[in-house]
């Protein structure tokens, strides 16, 4: 499945690999990217049985970040404060779709992840990135800031003097140095094969548990501490006895692999 000839959707056992597909731009954000990445995301959102999302790039790279060339005209005509997917305007809801979907998303990261892809892998719960990718908070080399949900997304993950520098300065950094930093969660030569065992491995547990730990996590950082344990009573509270609960204890007692129900 296709949206707007820039992005591509595979779903095999319960995981949906969602690939980035610009291959001869290293999968740089036009507007039909924007759309098609947006709509994608949208997609995900009715599509049963999905339990998790591997989200990758074609090509030499992850993504380039904007396609200066082709955005110029685009984004003047657009009123960048008009709230146009909720929260967000259209290119921070490229980013951010993917923390509101209510399953695990996982970003496999090579190459190049400059600027606004990688606001774009910050979006996801996760980030498998490779060693020796290159990847920079590129915008005030083009006498912007970052604006496609970064700041949201890197708050409690990347230090704040650690994000002024590079923020300031747009210097590189290594997939090394990103884990390092906190943009990403674990290095590795083969980004796509680590995430994609990941997601089925988050596949094969209850789809109710992970959703309900993916809404806490998605808003613990807005709570207060009362909130927090009132929001934990309230999903376990909904989750307990219910089929699939009772599955994963009966599974694991008799240490065979559980069938869940997708909710």
């Amino acid at each position: 499945m296709r949206f707007h000839d820039r992005v591509s959707i595979a779903i095999e056992d319960h995981v949906a690999h969602v690939l980035l597909d610009r291959a001869d731009k290293m999968n740089a954000l036009d507007d039909a990217m924007f759309e098609g990445i947006i709509a994608a995301g949208q997609h995900l959102f009715g599509a049963n049985g999905v339990r998790s999302v591997v989200l990758s790039g074609v090509g030499r790279s992850f993504c380039a970040g904007l396609d200066m060339a082709s955005m110029g005209r685009t984004e003047r005509e657009m009123s960048l404060v008009e709230r146009t997917h909720g929260n967000a305007n259209r290119a921070q809801e490229a980013a951010m779709v993917w923390r509101k979907l209510p399953m695990p998303v996982i970003a496999a990261v090579h190459g190049v992840c400059f600027g606004g892809g990688l606001q774009v892998a910050s979006g996801a719960d996760i980030r498998i990135i490779a060693p020796d990718a290159r990847l920079a908070v590129m915008e005030v080399k083009w006498g912007l800031v970052p604006d496609m949900g970064g700041y949201l997304l890197w708050r409690g993950n990347v230090r704040d003097d650690v994000l002024r520098e590079l923020t300031y300065t747009h210097r590189e950094f290594s997939g090394e140095e990103a884990v390092a930093y906190g943009f990403a969660t674990h290095a590795d030569p083969n980004p796509l094969a680590r995430a994609m065992a990941l997601a089925q491995t988050i596949a094969g547990k209850s789809p109710q548990a992970v959703r309900a730990a993916k809404l806490l996590s998605n808003r613990v950082p807005e709570l207060s501490g009362d909130d927090v344990l009132m929001a934990e009573s309230r999903a376990q509270h909904e989750i307990m006895y219910t089929p699939n609960q009772r599955e994963a204890v009966m599974a694991g007692m008799e240490k065979r692999a559980p069938e869940f129900v997708d909710p």
